[in-house]
C-alpha cells in the first residue's frame, strides 16, 4: 500500500513511496535522489549514540580544551570560558556565535533527539509535541558547528606553537569525539519512522506502551 505523496527535495517530482522491505531505499524516478530508506534498528542505534554524545558533551564543556605555558605561567580555558572572555573583551557578536554554535545548538540537538526517540518508543501513537521537537532538533543541528570551532582552534595552535608550549586538554579530545557522534546521529536517525508514529489529529489519546488503554478504547468498549 503506498504512502502519502512525497515531493522530491531536488526536482519537486510528486510520487508515492511504497512500503519498503528491510535495508531497501526508494529513489526519485526523475533525478535518483534517495527519498526514503528502511534501516532496521536505526533509531535504537541513534538513541545509544545520542546518550553517548550527551556524556561526551558534558566532558567537552567541563574540562579545558587546551592550556598554554610560557615564561613560567600556565593558562587554560573551556569552550564556554573562551566565549566569556571574548564577551568581556568587547567581541559580543563573536562570543554569541561561539556560544550558540558550539554549546547551545549541540545541547539542544542532543537533548531533543533523546527526548524524541524515548517518547516515540514509549508512546503508541506518539503525541504531537514529539513531531514539533523533531523539527526543533533538525533546526538546532543546522546551527551545531563544533567542527568549525575545532578547525579554528587547530589553526590557532599552529600559529602559537612557536611562542608557547601547548597542552592539549581532555576537552579537546571530547570535542573531537562529539563531532563524530553528532555526525553519526544525523546519519543513523530515521525521522520517517518517527513521523509515521506522530498523531496530529484524532480522538485517541496516546498511551504508554504496555500501560492503560486510551480513553477512545474505553469508549469503544461501551
Amino acid at each position: 500500500m503506498p504512502l502519502n505523496p512525497v515531493a522530491c527535495p531536488d526536482c519537486d517530482l510528486l510520487q508515492n513511496i511504497p512500503r519498503l522491505p528491510p535495508r531497501a531505499k526508494a529513489r526519485c524516478r526523475r533525478c535518483g535522489k534517495v527519498l526514503a530508506a528502511n534501516k532496521p534498528g536505526a533509531n535504537e542505534r541513534t538513541l545509544a549514540l545520542a546518550i553517548g554524545a550527551a556524556i561526551v558533551f558534558i566532558l567537552a564543556n567541563a574540562f579545558p580544551l587546551m592550556g598554554l605555558s610560557a615564561a613560567g605561567r600556565e593558562v587554560d580555558t573551556t569552550i564556554i570560558g573562551g566565549a566569556w572572555v571574548m564577551w568581556q573583551e568587547g567581541q559580543q557578536m563573536t562570543a554569541a556565535l561561539v556560544a550558540i554554535c558550539a554549546v547551545i545548538a549541540p545541547a539542544v540537538y542532543i537533548g531533543f533527539t533523546i527526548v524524541v526517540l524515548v517518547a516515540s518508543r514509549w508512546y503508541r501513537p506518539a503525541p504531537a509535541w514529539v513531531g514539533e521537537l523533531l523539527l526543533w532538533a533538525e533546526l538546532a543541528h543546522e546551527w551545531a558547528m563544533a567542527e568549525v570551532m575545532m578547525l579554528g582552534i587547530l589553526v590557532a595552535l599552529v600559529k602559537i606553537a612557536d611562542l608557547a608550549t601547548v597542552i592539549v586538554g581532555v576537552g579537546m579530545f571530547a570535542t573531537g569525539a562529539l563531532i563524530v557522534l553528532i555526525t553519526m546521529i544525523a546519519v543513523n536517525l530515521d525521522p520517517e519512522e518517527i513521523w509515521e508514529q506522530v498523531q496530529w489529529v484524532g480522538s485517541v489519546e496516546p498511551a504508554p506502551v504496555g500501560g492503560p488503554q486510551a480513553g477512545g478504547d474505553r469508549e469503544a468498549k461501551k
